[in-house]
């Protein structure tokens, strides 16, 4: 899954970028993610976009936080941490729950810990458990 040659980085450099950079390289990782399961099941582009839309929101990305935050390790733990605690430069979307927000924030930087620094068996199995495809 890894696009840039220039990856992977090491885990230090990685946990050394700010947590929004994370969860900016996170949010475009997840919805891959989603769109690429949602292509691979054959649904119409109508139906995938819907699907996407509906799983790739910060109500959805919080639930999907929840069920895999009794998995993390330590240093997952930390990186879902620093990105909860990330204080973006705007305020949450209006139809969002700013703890919602705050969640999904923290899910994107743990998707874009991986992605940046290689996890991607991790970061696929995480997925999985995320959907409830465990």
């Amino acid at each position: 899954m890894t696009l840039c040659q220039s990856l992977p980085m090491t885990e230090t450099d990685a946990r050394l970028l700010n947590p929004l950079k994370l969860a900016y390289m996170g949010d475009a990782v997840w919805e891959l993610m989603v769109g690429t399961r949602l292509v691979l099941k054959g649904l119409s582009v109508r139906h995938i976009h819907k699907d996407a839309v509906a799983h790739v929101n910060a109500k959805a990305q919080a639930e999907a936080l929840h069920r895999i935050i009794g998995r993390l390790t330590p240093a997952e733990e930390d990186i879902v941490r620093r990105g909860r605690n990330a204080h973006p430069h705007h305020a949450a979307p209006r139809n969002q729950e700013l703890a919602d927000y705050q969640a999904a924030t923290a899910l994107e930087a743990l998707v874009g810990y991986l992605y940046l620094t290689g996890q991607e068996d991790r970061l696929n199995l995480l997925f999985e458990i995320s959907q409830g495809e465990e």
